[in-house]
This record gives structure tokens, C-alpha cells and sequence, in this order.
């Protein structure tokens, strides 16, 4: 299957994810190059991040500070200027009306034309990987709170003025059908995934070696040397 390129840079982006690492891996290489291009990004991480380890000895507020720390690195590295942590518990995400309402505030905040998040449908990857609970927890959130819930006023009206995205964009999915070109950000994007010390064993050339191959195949199926590939949910014009 041959994706259609998506060149055009939005103006405002708000990409919402789960854990401090998320996004990164997700569309690091996307977000790299928005940046770059001049659209005004926001990046929303969701929980603390705060059971990523396997070191039981660290206590949970050491380990979300940590991933904070890290989440302040990547997020300069890709050129985003303004990141929110949410503070939900990690692991516990539930898409319910209190994190929608949150998601609806910053959509209406924010004034978005894209909304990246992950994709919820897709559970199974393989035969040894399936999506967390809090990556598929979150997608149906925000959603849900980009439609109906943002775009209309009588949805959490405390929650500001109502607004409408022109698309989604969701990542980490099983159906794609469009793609960003990221060679010029891919190195932008590594060190990014690489910040997240805490999430990575001793061999980083390991992890950066992987990163490259992924968005490389990714870009063999695009046509392109390196890519992130999207499904899209909305209208947005691709170039």
C-alpha cells in the first residue's frame, strides 16, 4: 500500500499522548519538522510516566521526575516550545468525562488545525506485541474530544470556546494512508527518543540503529528514504 504524502505544514499542532516517551517514537521526525517550518506546536504528555521502570527500589515521584527532566530535553531538541504533563497516574487512564474535559480545554486553548494522537484501533501488532491500555484508553479520548466534544459549545462550555481541527492524525496505527518525509529531521528525532535515558539499556547505537530502521521502512513503503506514517480522520489538504 502506497501512502499520500502529506507536505503541507499546519499552522497550529497540538499532539496528545500518553507516556514521556510516546511521542518521540511516534512522530518525532513529523513534529521535528513542523517545528522547523515554522507551525506552532504544543505537545500534551498525559500521565507521570511514573511505572516506567523496572527498579522498585525508585519511588514513584523520582521516577515522573526523571521522565520530566527528559520530557524538557526531547521536547527542545524537536523545537516544541510549549509542553503540558497532565499528572495522570500512569497505567490508569480512563476515558471518561474528566480527562475529555481536560483534552477539550486545550483543544479550545490551543485552536489546533492537526490533533496527533495515538490510534486506539489498533491492538495486536504481530504475534508478540499488543498496544498498552493507556495508549488505546487515550486515542478514543481524544476523539472523542475533538468530535463531537471540542466543536461544540454546549460540551463542557466551562471549558472555553468551542473549535473545530481540520484532521487527525494518528499514529502507531495499522491502517495508514498518509505519510511526513522526515530525512531532514530523522537525526532530530533519534537524539529525541534517545533523552529518554530512564526507558533505554545500555546500549544506545542499539536503540538509534533501531529508530533509523523503522522509519526507513516505513520510507520504503512511501517511496521516500524515511517516514512516519498516519491515518487521517478529517480533511486536510496534503500539499
Amino acid at each position: 500500500m502506497r501512502y499520500e504524502e502529506l507536505t503541507v505544514t499546519p499552522k497550529r499542532v497540538l499532539a496528545i499522548y500518553a507516556h514521556p516517551d510516546d511521542v518521540d517514537v511516534a512522530c518525532g521526525g513529523t513534529l521535528a519538522k513542523w517545528a522547523h517550518n515554522g507551525a506552532e506546536v504544543c505537545l500534551v504528555v498525559c500521565t507521570r510516566g511514573e511505572k516506567g521502570t523496572t527498579d522498585i527500589s525508585l519511588l514513584d515521584d523520582d521516577v515522573a521526575t526523571i521522565r520530566g527532566q527528559e520530557t524538557d530535553i526531547a521536547s527542545s531538541l524537536l523545537g516544541v516550545k510549549d509542553t503540558r504533563m497532565l499528572g495522570w497516574k500512569d497505567g490508569e487512564l480512563v476515558n471518561d468525562s474528566h480527562l475529555r474535559g481536560e483534552l477539550v480545554g486545550l483543544v479550545r486553548e490551543k485552536k489546533p488545525d492537526v490533533v496527533l494522537g495515538p490510534d486506539p484501533t489498533a491492538v495486536f501488532f504481530s504475534d508478540h506485541y499488543f498496544n498498552h491500555r493507556d495508549h488505546r484508553e487515550l486515542g478514543w479520548a481524544v476523539l472523542d474530544a475533538v468530535f463531537p466534544a471540542a466543536s461544540l459549545p454546549k460540551y463542557f462550555p466551562e471549558r472555553g470556546f468551542a473549535h473545530s481541527i481540520s484532521a487527525a492524525l494518528l499514529s502507531g496505527t495499522l491502517e495508514p494512508d498518509v505519510f511526513v518525509e522526515i530525512a531532514g529531521s530523522i537525526d532530530v528525532k533519534v537524539e529525541a527518543v534517545l533523552a529518554h535515558k530512564s526507558q533505554l539499556d545500555d546500549n544506545p547505537d542499539a536503540a538509534r540503529a533501531a529508530i533509523r530502521s523503522m522509519a526507513e521502512e516505513t520510507g520504503k513503503r512511501c517511496g521516500v528514504r524515511y517516514a512516519e506514517g498516519f491515518r487521517m480522520v478529517g480533511s486536510l489538504k496534503l500539499s
